[in-house]
């Protein structure tokens, strides 16, 4: 079930309508609700991978509290890796084992052995990478003693299984959303038309502009041999916002369909296209992943606190770490370790905190420096989104190599194909829109409200009338 599907707004209103009307009288009721709706919404994926997340949920609520509860440092550390080993277990071996086996495969057939490796015919379960990082990051502060372990079980089971954010996050931590799930909710007007504003939002941004742009990028890339280098460049282009309208459209959805139900979810996305650095990119793109390796593993591998060589080495660590998070291809790992020569630079100078202010232009020389920066870590950006789309490694380097040497920046693809000037030009608007809204969560929300409102929604009737690319990208990580 898709949030841009119809069955999808048929689901939610009547989840919305039981849980102020008719379970409205506790808090316990409302998340009880909450929960059935959350694995009936999981079902409709695949019915056999709910065991999978009620197993999970289990297992880090009872060596929750098996942590709290021993009084030996060897009893904690026995439930504490016993969490971790299966939790990490059941993401390698439903993520990774293919991958695995086929790489050493192909390692040992260079050498000149023949190994027909062992693979699993196995679906990757929607979401596994999510809620196992909700999961672990709970028992990680438990044991490190950051809180306290949550006894009540329908509280923790709706913190890892809460619909809005179950497939693709964003990476919630129990120290912020479980104190929301242990309050009764009272209907809040303000924050519920908020909450609409964003939701309608991000449904521009995945019906309007990802799946506007999947059409183009998947034909470019797919047939990247026969296109001239203006035609590879608009592809890049291209999937860069498929996956930030994607990502970010999926993320704005889950934060306001969440505020109709009282709860305020971490900010995923902060307009990351207007970085001007690397640095500042990360920390405005998937935030809450970024948080999440930040924590609990840079920092606990020394952080910026050791010398130079420890730096860079955590520094590659946690790239090449959120490269292979995203999924089981030698492509993410080169994406994650490009980013990493990308901040490189940055961290030698101690530079990489220096865009921490909000963007500010003015008439003069400092505001085109800005914008030259903005459009240069742009540019790094999207030849880093070449690896990530492409199917080898090769293909991306072959990808790059042609728009080098194919010298040839004609209107081809632009010509031969329906609606791509209109298409350009959307993403211009919507570029625009983004930028003088850049301080706000939304840019629906403020004067003229109502209007904006209803150009939005016009634009998904227009667009998603005849949008054939319905699936989120993330929903395979």
């Amino acid at each position: 079930m898709f949030f841009n599907s119809w069955a999808f707004a048929l689901f939610l209103p009547i989840v919305f309508i039981l849980y102020w009307f008719v379970f409205n009288k506790t808090k316990t009721a409302q998340n009880a609700l909450l929960i059935v709706a959350s694995y009936y919404f999981y079902s409709c994926w695949d019915w056999r991978f709910l065991f999978l997340l009620v197993f999970s949920t289990f297992l880090d609520y009872y060596t929750g509290i098996q942590i709290e509860k021993s009084e030996s440092n060897k009893s904690r550390k026995f439930w504490f890796w016993l969490s971790v080993s299966v939790n990490l277990g059941f993401l390698g071996v439903f993520k990774y084992y293919n991958f695995f086996a086929s790489s050493f495969a192909e390692l040992l057939t260079g050498f000149g052995f023949k190994v027909s490796p062992f693979l699993l015919d196995i679906v990757l379960p929607v979401g596994i990478s999510f809620y196992t990082f909700h999961g672990l990051s709970y028992v990680i502060d438990i044991y490190y003693k950051r809180i306290k372990a949550e006894y009540n079980f329908v509280d923790y089971s709706l913190f890892v299984s809460y619909f809005p954010l179950l497939v693709a996050g964003p990476i919630e931590r129990a120290t912020h959303l479980l104190p929301e799930l242990k309050e009764k909710r009272s209907f809040d007007y303000q924050q519920a038309k908020a909450g609409i504003y964003q939701f309608i939002w991000g449904l521009v941004k995945k019906v309007v502009i990802a799946d506007g742009c999947a059409t183009y990028a998947n034909a470019i890339f797919d047939h990247y041999q026969g296109m001239n280098s203006l035609s590879l460049v608009l592809g890049a282009v291209y999937f860069a916002f498929q996956i930030y309208g994607d990502f970010s459209g999926y993320s704005d959805m889950a934060l306001g369909m969440s505020k109709l139900f009282g709860l305020e979810l971490l900010r995923n996305f902060n307009y990351p296209y207007f970085s001007r650095d690397i640095a500042e990119f990360w920390r405005r793109w998937h935030i809450s992943l970024s948080s999440w390796f930040r924590d609990y593993l840079y920092i606990p591998l020394g952080g910026s606190k050791g010398g130079l060589w420890m730096k860079i080495r955590n520094t590659f660590i946690i790239f090449l770490v959120s490269g292979f998070w995203h999924g089981s291809n030698w492509t993410y790992v080169f994406w994650g370790f490009l980013n990493a020569v990308y901040f490189l630079p940055l961290l030698l100078s101690n530079s990489n905190r220096n865009n921490m202010d909000f963007i500010v232009l003015k008439w003069n020389f400092d505001s085109v420096k800005v914008l030259l920066s903005i459009l240069y870590t742009f540019l790094l950006t999207c030849v880093a989104w070449v690896f990530f789309r492409a199917r080898t490694i090769t293909d991306a380097f072959s990808y790059l190599k042609r728009i080098i040497t194919n010298k040839d920046f004609s209107f081809q693809f632009l010509d031969n194909e329906r609606y791509s000037y209109e298409l350009v030009l959307l993403i211009g608007i919507f570029v625009l829109v983004e930028w003088f809204n850049r301080t706000k969560t939304e840019p629906l929300s403020g004067k003229r409200s109502m209007l904006k409102l209803a150009l939005a929604i016009a634009a998904i009737m227009a667009f998603g009338t005849f949008s054939d690319y319905k699936e989120f990208i993330y929903f395979q990580f």
